[in-house]
């Protein structure tokens, strides 16, 4: 019998007749698209037809039904040939047995590109669910840094889906809806597509919230039928004032969506009757210059309201978005929001990065809104090398995606867009990474602030940077950009990593000492030998691994001395040396930290405790947890304080007080005037007599710590000071 080899799913007839739905495709394309690439598109939907053969959706339907559509959404912008066909095959490569290797060699290697970008990962395995999207998130991101057409294809392909979602269970509605809403709404927002982004809202609103999108919907329509008559009137009135202008253009309504209404009341607690009481209208004309004679026209008919004028054609949105707004009172009583652009900001306002497509990836982009969009995928590409971690990564995403934003200046003129409740940190960020680790104050509008200051709008900003300033953990509570956030965490990083080696020396270095060894003394190819058997690269890592108390000094360097074979007999075994304690400085903030239970001060006895991937935790000696620690006396490190000794050490006070007016300012005063900063104040107990406070406070040592209790017992109104815990 003779074996007739597979055939390929590619191997198919072109001129095969097609249904109705890709008939009309193929006309939308046809009208701006020459017809070899027509017939592109028609052999990538019988292969994609081939493809999922015998698959159907939830609704019943043959699947290739699903693609198709999502096509049909990108022809409707325009896209080009390359970008229809990946919409067609965009989940063959996960769902069928068609090869990456098959589709590159039927329509090239662009077409495998973009459908493996958008490709989902439900194959991969991952921790948890919540990884599994993060990852996939990333994955999407990246592909969309290399080439914008991939996210064009996921947005088309999740509106789709949610135009059909009423086919799933509530569970999957609820969950979509809610990812739409959360993720790719935002998205199409900032890459400037209005279009797509109310339509994902819209529908994402419909089937989260079903009850409170259809009596929202239901309080709109009544609302347009009262006031139809009023919005006519002044309709004809801006035309009218155009036209005697003689500046050329039309005047059209705007409505306000269902999802804006909802968030608006929930965030800004504002009733339906306050938002509906605003009439919005856009202005189009044809030139930049004719929108800014618009301004001043229907600033003659109407009495502009201060303050709420804004001009994002000189200086556009993060998106590309470029508009004037401004808000009149009107002939009712009521504002009018007034929006003016061109023909061809209106575009770019409604498609973003799909506006005017013409894609050539030599030449750059088309339009602002691509290269904005190329601007901010590049420092997410950025972003995403320095966080290991996929849903750390997907966080910063989420925070870069606030809508709101404000725009900032530097001295030079130069504009930046951050996202709302930015601080001077982020803007020293924004500037440069450098910039950002280096600086110590900020200039806002040539006033020194601190870089925690929150910036708004039209401030002009100068970072103010010393040569020994570091970022510090507190850092990352003043920051809301993914840039500022990743760098951050990046630095800390390398700053642990430096402290463990050079701690985990030490330990280990004293461990040897022990053993009549050190490891300046242990032979390379012992040493390399042992990493190798311990799976680690470098000495570092080893290093670093013990500060960091994943793994023991004491076990290493018994496993050294084991690997170098029979002494003599004159070298001295573990316990003969009394090992000197490791002197602490309170600079090694990236392998130590200072327990809460006990607060050890400079000047205490002190014991170390080795928490796994945590480092090393100081208590003091006579801490009560000590006792549980000493059952497990490999995690023990033996530490003591450096006679140079650097930082501030929080220390708690229990205070016992007479309860009477300005006892708190009194004893506060006191610790302010012994050079200690006071972190926060409470009251433990109170009755009509007495009250007992305690004050977390910063100090340099033990001395200092009782130099502060002996100015607050002067004060004469407290009856004990004491340190707690005691």
């Amino acid at each position: 019998m003779e074996v007739i080899p597979a055939k390929k799913l590619t191997d198919v007839v072109d001129d095969r007749p097609v249904p109705p739905y890709v008939q009309a495709l193929e006309e939308r394309v046809g009208a701006y698209l020459p017809h070899e690439q027509v017939m592109r598109i028609r052999r990538a939907y019988l292969v994609g037809a081939a493809a999922h053969e015998g698959q159907t959706r939830k609704s019943g339907e043959p699947y290739i039904t699903h693609p198709v559509a999502v096509a049909h959404v990108l022809a409707d912008l325009g896209l080009d040939a390359e970008t229809i066909i990946a919409a067609i095959l965009h989940d063959t490569l996960e769902d069928t047995r068609l090869g990456r290797d098959e589709l590159a060699g039927a329509f090239g290697e662009t077409v495998a590109e973009l459908v493996d970008g958008v490709t989902k990962l439900d194959k991969m395995r991952f921790s948890s669910r919540a990884e599994a999207d993060a990852e996939s998130f990333r994955k999407m991101l990246l592909a969309m840094a290399r080439d914008l057409r991939v996210i064009l294809i996921k947005l088309s392909d999740r509106l789709h889906n949610m135009r059909t979602l009423g086919a799933k269970d509530a569970t999957s509605r609820r969950r979509i809806a809610r990812e739409t809403l959360e993720i790719y709404a935002p998205i199409a927002q900032r890459l400037g597509m209005n279009k797509f982004k109310a339509e994902l809202q819209d529908l994402g609103f419909k089937a989260l919230y079903p009850d409170r999108h259809r009596i929202i919907g239901e309080r709109i329509r009544a609302a347009l039928g009262n006031r139809r008559e009023a919005m006519a009137k002044i309709e004809m009135a801006l035309e009218g004032r155009l036209a005697a202008e003689k500046i050329p253009g039309r005047a059209v309504s705007r409505i306000k969506s269902a999802w804006s209404i909802y968030s608006k009341m929930r965030n800004e607690h504002k009733s339906f009757a306050q938002l509906m009481d605003v009439y919005g209208f856009r202005v189009i004309t044809d030139s930049a210059m004719h929108c800014y004679m618009a301004l001043g026209a229907v600033h003659g008919l109407y009495k502009p309201v201060d303050g709420r004028f804004k001009d994002f054609i000189a200086i556009p949105k993060g998106n590309g978005y470029q508009s004037l707004h401004t808000v009149l009172l009107g002939p009712f009583g009521a504002p009018i929001e007034i929006q003016i652009r061109t023909s061809e900001m209106e575009s770019v306002a409604e498609r973003g990065v799909a506006a005017h497509w013409a894609y050539k990836s030599d030449s750059g982009p088309a339009n602002s809104a691509q290269a904005r969009a190329r601007e901010w995928l590049s420092a997410l590409a950025d972003s995403q090398a320095n966080t290991p971690s996929a849903s750390e990564f997907l966080e910063n995403v989420k925070i870069d995606l606030f809508p709101d934003e404000v725009y900032l200046f530097t001295p030079r003129g130069e504009i930046f867009s951050l996202p709302r409740n930015a601080t001077a940190l982020d803007f020293a960020y924004a500037v440069h990474t450098d910039v950002g680790d280096h600086a110590v104050a900020a200039r806002v509008d040539k006033k020194l602030v601190p870089l925690r200051t929150r910036l708004v709008s039209g401030q002009q900003v100068e970072i103010i940077t010393a040569p020994s300033a570091v970022p510090n953990p507190a850092w990352l509570e003043a920051v809301v950009t993914g840039k500022a956030r990743t760098a951050i965490r990046q630095y800390l990083k390398h700053l642990q990593h430096e402290d463990a080696v050079d701690f985990g020396h030490r330990m280990l270095d004293r461990a040897l000492d022990a053993r009549g060894l050190s490891l300046d003394a242990v032979p390379a190819a012992t040493l390399d030998r042992f990493l190798e058997d311990s799976k680690l690269k470098r000495l570092e890592e080893l290093l670093s691994e013990i500060a960091l108390g994943n793994r023991f000094a004491d076990q290493v360097a018994t496993q050294l001395v084991n690997l170098l074979g029979p002494r003599d007999d004159h070298a001295p075994v573990a316990g003969e040396h009394s090992a000197e304690k490791i002197r602490i400085t309170g600079a090694e903030r990236g392998v130590l930290s200072f327990g809460n239970c006990c607060h050890p001060l400079p000047g205490d006895e002190i014991v170390g405790f080795l928490s796994s991937g945590k480092g090393i935790v100081v208590h003091r000696v006579e801490c009560p947890n000590v006792a549980e620690f000493r059952k497990t006396p490999e995690r023990i490190v033996a530490i003591e304080w450096d006679r140079d000794v650097t930082g501030d050490y929080r220390a708690e006070l229990r205070i016992e007080v007479l309860n009477r007016p300005g006892v708190l300012a009194t004893v506060a005063a006191a610790i302010a005037d012994a050079g200690s900063n006071i972190e926060n104040v409470e009251y433990i107990e109170r009755d009509s007599t007495a009250a007992t406070l305690l004050f977390a406070i910063e100090v340099k040592d033990r001395k200092h710590l009782a130099d502060v209790m002996r100015r607050v017992r002067r004060t004469g109104v407290v009856s004990g000071v004491y340190r707690h815990p005691l």
